[in-house]
């Protein structure tokens, strides 16, 4: 049961990794690729190595967040929803690609596997936890508390209420295609327009 799930999660894993080139966003992207992160550290967990797979679950979850608030924040392209190419210079990313995996399967494939065993009665999580946490506890915390404001903060810039007003208020935002109409929302009493802009031009 656990080579038919491993199998079953690197096959979801190379499937939602592949979804990140092939979805229209950049949100979508961002979901697609924590996905395929899951996955893998699930495998990890499968594999005997729980702090492994559960950290890079928690750390590619956030991180994958933190970048999908980041795209709703601050994209042009309403929400980072609207279509768009998610791929250029495709050929040197076919070869990028193909190349990596070469490299990394070679190194799997060849690479000895060790000859010492761990003893089963050895704590190897709590072992592995103080080798990687132990001198940079304070830093690890750190990162936590910025990354959690960090979160904080994008949601309160990306609301519609701001300090001054309603976020929307004089503006307008773009159309889904070229002279269209507004996309989401329309501004209350006709918004203002991108004449408001015409001296920044």
């Amino acid at each position: 049961m656990t080579d038919l799930f491993v199998a079953l999660l690197a096959a979801f894993a190379v499937w939602t990794g592949w979804r990140v080139f092939r979805v229209d966003s950049m949100v979508r992207a961002s979901f697609s690729l924590m996905l395929s992160f899951v996955a893998v550290g699930g495998i990890g967990v499968l594999l005997s190595a729980p702090y492994i797979g559960v950290a890079t679950v928690f750390m590619m979850a956030v991180e994958m967040m933190v970048m999908a608030i980041f795209m709703v924040m601050f994209m042009m392209n309403p929400a980072g929803l609207n279509p768009m190419s998610m791929v250029h210079q495709h050929r040197f990313s076919i070869g990028a690609g193909v190349v990596a995996a070469l490299a990394l399967g070679a190194a799997v494939l060849l690479s000895p596997l060790p000859s010492n065993p761990v003893l089963s009665e050895a704590d190897v999580v709590a072992e592995l936890g103080h080798e990687l946490l132990g001198p940079s506890m304070l830093i690890f915390e750190t990162a936590g508390v910025t990354l959690l404001a960090t979160m904080v903060g994008a949601v309160i810039l990306s609301s519609r209420q701001g300090r001054f007003g309603n976020a929307d208020e004089g503006s307008r935002p773009p159309g889904l295609a070229p002279d269209g109409e507004p996309a989401g929302r329309k501004p209350d009493n006709g918004g203002g327009g991108h004449h408001h802009h015409g001296g920044h031009g």
